[in-house]
């Protein structure tokens, strides 16, 4: 392998994109952050934050991207479906090497430091992935607002629907619903413009409002909370049936989520390895080995 390589791993979502350059030992030269990255959601705009994170992660190196030849795994939301993927694997890049994967296989790859196990990515979206014996199987995830139940941007678009449902009348106002009415101006009308163009990021914003008012027992807060970890336990239930041996919650929820689970799911559950990063990483050199045992 080529001593002056360097391994990039990008783990792109609906909310943020995030990536980390390492060397050939491991260590970590650099990391960035970008916009969202979701690619289902627009491909330009999404490998735009690639590029960008790509490059703080050079910055942070002090390296450009021709200093050295990069191997890089793009782990990105949105790349489990078919016409997607083969519009990013085609897509024009700087570096040596792209494989392009989901975001939830690289977090099931560095849960489980490539070893046979299941995830369950709570994010902006979620999603259920495992590795059994080299097979890949995936559960949920399909795209908000059809599915990704109990995920960042499920609990911003069901407080949203309380919301007008007490400005109705339809429901009593909680603490919760009063926040939330105000960050989106205190206005119904207002709520109907946002939502019309809203991505599943902006939805997901107000899932932190969620979380903070269920610690305080407002009662919506804490029903959104039941009924996000009931979707979760779901995902778990149908994983355990497809006989994955381990399995880890990855994602920005899932520590909020966790307190939430079936005692059946908890008890499932082994704390991950490491994060998608770290997986995206374990690709791109497996990419790297790949290459150079073909060649």
């Amino acid at each position: 392998m080529d001593e002056a390589l360097l391994f990039l791993g990008v783990d792109g979502g609906g909310t943020q994109c995030r990536a980390r350059l390492c060397d050939r030992e491991g260590s970590i030269l650099g990391e960035g952050v970008a916009g969202p990255a979701n690619i289902r959601l627009g491909l330009d705009d999404s490998f735009g934050a690639v590029l960008d994170a790509t490059d703080r992660c050079l910055a942070d190196a002090k390296l450009t991207i021709d200093s050295q030849p990069i191997v890089a795994c793009l782990a990105l939301a949105g790349a489990s479906e078919p016409i997607e993927l083969e519009a990013v694997q085609k897509y024009r890049h700087p570096f040596r090497q792209m494989i392009v994967t989901t975001d939830a296989h690289a977090a099931c790859v560095g849960a489980h430091r490539g070893e046979d196990g299941g995830v369950i990515v709570v994010g902006t979206g979620t999603v259920a992935w495992a590795v059994l014996a080299g097979r890949h199987y995936r559960v949920g995830g399909w795209g908000f607002p059809v599915s990704d139940e109990g995920s960042g941007a499920w609990l911003g678009c069901e407080v949203a629907r309380r919301v007008l449902w007490a400005h109705d009348g339809r429901t009593p106002w909680t603490p919760l619903l009063r926040a939330v009415f105000a960050q989106l101006e205190s206005d119904p009308h207002a709520i109907v413009r946002w939502m019309s163009s809203a991505r599943p990021g902006d939805f997901a914003h107000l899932a932190p409002l969620v979380v903070q008012h269920a610690r305080q027992d407002d009662p919506v807060a804490g029903e959104l909370m039941r009924l996000a970890a009931g979707h979760v336990d779901a995902l778990a239930k149908r994983l355990a049936a497809l006989g994955v041996p381990r399995l880890a919650l990855a994602g920005g929820l899932a520590s909020s989520l966790t307190p939430w689970l079936s005692r059946e799911t908890s008890r499932r559950l082994v704390p991950p390895a490491a994060d998608a990063l770290a997986g995206a990483l374990r690709l791109a050199r497996a990419q790297a080995q790949s290459a150079m045992v073909a060649n």
